[in-house]
């Protein structure tokens, strides 16, 4: 029996998804490091997305595992919009943590440039939840332009996905998983641990032209703003999102982070 400097059994390494692995490489050439159970809990996350046709759809996906900014920076997609994160942050195997006052990570991603206005999503999972009163978990916005998600800020839970027809619900004060997908010029949606509890109609403006999605805090015309103090476990950006697609996608969230023992 052979094993791996990380305990792998050599069969396990070969059975891995080319995907998982090239994240993985991506984590240790940046000084990052996994455990076994967090490199199984990622390739199984890569194949049930595969499995529901929700790898395809994805910008950026970051899992939030390997307890450091080098590993949780990266993106499992690709080797695009790495994320950079500022000075401040808390890292640990159950989570990364923003001080809730200046703490953000910048995506890199502008989404005009990768995603169309008829089609994009975004979201995240979080197992200590914001207590800011205006803190925003995610987002961008210029004077026009915008997208966003929050669970409690300003009280109410909010998708806003080019603004204009925000998807707004009641307060969630709650941990758990806030996702917001538009699927159509005219219509957003936003979900709560994969279900829907809001929607948004009517024209809206384009997304976000010049500036990069922030987590932690909203990238307001190019400064962070309304910092969260969450404990974030996932976050994705992508294209629109069906209600079945989101179904699926909680599961295989809620799949992944049950491997890892951190409460979802």
């Amino acid at each position: 029996m052979i094993l791996s400097s990380h305990g792998l059994i050599a069969s396990q390494i070969a059975s891995f998804d080319a995907d998982a692995v090239a994240f993985f490489n991506r984590v240790t050439t940046a000084g990052g490091t996994l455990s076994t159970t967090e490199k199984q809990a990622v390739n199984q996350l890569v194949l049930d997305l595969k499995a529901n046709s929700l790898w395809t759809p994805m910008k950026a996906i970051y899992p939030m595992v390997g307890a450091s900014a080098a590993a949780c920076s990266q993106n499992l997609k690709s080797s695009s919009f790495t994320g950079t994160f500022s000075s401040g942050w808390t890292f640990a195997s159950t989570g990364v943590t923003p001080n809730g006052s200046s703490d953000y990570m910048d995506t890199n991603l502008i989404p005009s440039s990768n995603m169309s206005n008829s089609s994009a999503s975004m979201g995240f999972a979080n197992n200590i939840a914001n207590t800011n009163a205006s803190g925003i978990e995610i987002g961008v916005q210029s004077a026009i332009e915008g997208m966003t998600i929050w669970s409690n800020a300003f009280s109410s839970s909010n998708s806003r996905i080019g603004r204009g027809a925000d998807a707004s619900s009641s307060a969630y004060t709650n941990a758990g998983r806030l996702y917001g997908s538009r699927t159509s010029s005219t219509l957003q949606t936003l979900y709560r641990n994969g279900v829907s509890v809001a929607t948004g109609s009517g024209a809206v403006t384009p997304l976000e032209t010049v500036y990069k999605i922030t987590l932690g805090g909203l990238n307001l015309s190019g400064t962070p703003n309304l910092f969260a103090n969450c404990r974030y476990t996932f976050a994705f950006i992508g294209d629109g999102l069906s209600g079945t697609n989101i179904t699926n996608l909680d599961s295989a969230i809620v799949a992944f982070q049950t491997t890892l023992s951190r409460n979802v």
